[in-house]
């Protein structure tokens, strides 16, 4: 069963193309803002129907943010002609232009030509989007906006393990056994000196603090 991705900031056509993919027997995930999109864009959907005029984050920005990550066909939906915005959206990783309004007959042509043409790579990466950072835990990397962040791998542990569990608070001794496992021939106080070296390099890009302190307690990620 194909996943669709449908991202639009208008609710009753969101809910038409819901209905019509459901029944040609599609799993279908929604948005209805930028945000939403980059959340379920996490989730590897097979093909994205995407609003260019969305609130919050346009679609033009969520293109950009995912298309390093994800390969699937990107199709945006738009009222927009000019050719300036169509080459604009080829730019920023588009595969196609849908212009509203359409046939849904005739979107539901088209989305399956897409498919039918995509030659999906095995083994799909499992990533996710904390506003302006990107996790790729396959590959074991982490951009912040267009720039990407050497981690060592135990900071990337880290990272991942913190960032897996969003809000929930681990202590010094936790994180050493998870991240260090049977091959941990130091202590827990390590830890804190990679975070610090952790906190160091998302500094130098974002001014978000993405790892928390919880005085007396440990630390936990705040995405």
């Amino acid at each position: 069963m194909s996943k669709i991705l449908l991202a639009d900031d208008e609710k009753g056509l969101v809910t038409m193309m819901k209905h019509y993919f459901e029944l040609s027997g599609y799993q279908v995930l929604t948005a209805c803002c930028g945000a939403e999109a980059l959340k379920q864009a996490a989730r590897q959907p097979d093909i994205i129907l995407l609003d260019i005029n969305m609130p919050d984050i346009d679609g033009l920005t969520v293109c950009q943010r995912i298309r390093e990550h994800i390969s699937c066909p990107i199709l945006f939906l738009t009222a927009r002609v000019e050719t300036s915005d169509t080459i604009r959206g080829f730019q920023a990783g588009a595969d196609d232009y849908i212009t509203k309004p359409f046939d849904l007959d005739e979107l539901g042509a088209r989305v399956a030509a897409h498919l039918r043409r995509e030659d999906r790579k095995q083994g799909q990466s499992v990533l996710r989007f904390f506003g302006d950072m990107a996790i790729d835990y396959t590959k074991h990397q982490l951009t912040i906006g267009n720039t990407q962040i050497a981690l060592s791998k135990i900071e990337f542990g880290i990272v991942e393990l913190l960032s897996a569990n969003p809000g929930q608070v681990f202590d010094r001794d936790r994180i050493y056994d998870i991240v260090w496992g049977l091959e941990g021939g130091g202590n827990s106080d390590t830890i804190m000196e990679h975070i610090r070296k952790i906190r160091a390099k998302f500094s130098a890009c974002t001014m978000h603090n993405y790892i928390e302190t919880v005085w007396g307690v440990g630390y936990k990620w705040n995405g």
